[in-house]
């Protein structure tokens, strides 16, 4: 398994939930020294999410990719879809079939006049238009892939109580925690159910 984003807050829960189920985990990050050194991990150092061949070096042998790829907190951005378009050409070349994807909702078909949508683009608009540039590079991969769709995010300890499903409505106040979404991550890396689709998932 590899993790893309693995130095990001929803990153490291992802990467810390496989090693305690006993994944491999190929953590790329752009600096060396990210995490500490564990069983298990390997840490590939990644600087630039535009170097493809590099990605692909790192991908060989991952059987599934996680991006968990953010962007800056201000200011225009395009890591997430330089980052998947790195992705999509690496998994091409490794023979990697499986890509799972943290986007928002809020994007594309879903980027409407609710309450919900207004706030988080009036709030996070550079962000949101990154996501929107990323979705389409991965329909169009020919990939096995799966979108997930979160509200606002928080740092809480795992509840272990969510929703997910491809028509939740999602509301001004809905959010999930980075742990459970994590853990939802994984379950749907070990046990596909949402393949071809743009889940939600919400407390």
């Amino acid at each position: 398994m590899a993790v893309l984003g693995a130095t990001g807050a929803t990153g490291r829960r992802v990467v810390s939930a496989a090693l305690e189920r006993g994944h491999r985990v190929v953590a790329l990050v752009r600096r060396a020294g990210s995490f500490a050194p564990v069983e298990g991990l390997d840490e590939v150092v990644w600087p630039d999410v535009t170097d493809a061949p590099a990605l692909t070096r790192a991908l060989s042998g991952a059987n599934v990719v996680i991006s968990a790829l953010g962007g800056a907190e201000k200011g225009p951005t395009t890591v997430c879809a330089d980052g998947v378009r790195s992705a999509v050409t690496a998994m091409k070349a490794t023979g990697t079939t499986r890509l799972i994807a943290v986007s928002a909702h809020g994007v594309l078909e879903t980027h409407d006049k609710s309450l919900y949508s207004v706030a988080v683009w009036a709030n996070v608009g550079e962000r949101m238009r990154d996501k929107e540039a990323m979705e389409p590079l991965i329909t169009a991969s020919g990939l096995d892939w799966t979108i997930v769709r979160p509200p606002k995010l928080s740092d809480h300890d795992a509840i272990g109580k969510y929703q997910a499903g491809t028509d939740l409505r999602i509301r001004l106040w809905s959010s999930i925690g980075r742990a459970d979404l994590a853990a939802f991550l994984l379950d749907e890396a070990e046990n596909p159910r949402f393949v071809h689709a743009c889940p939600r998932i919400t407390r």
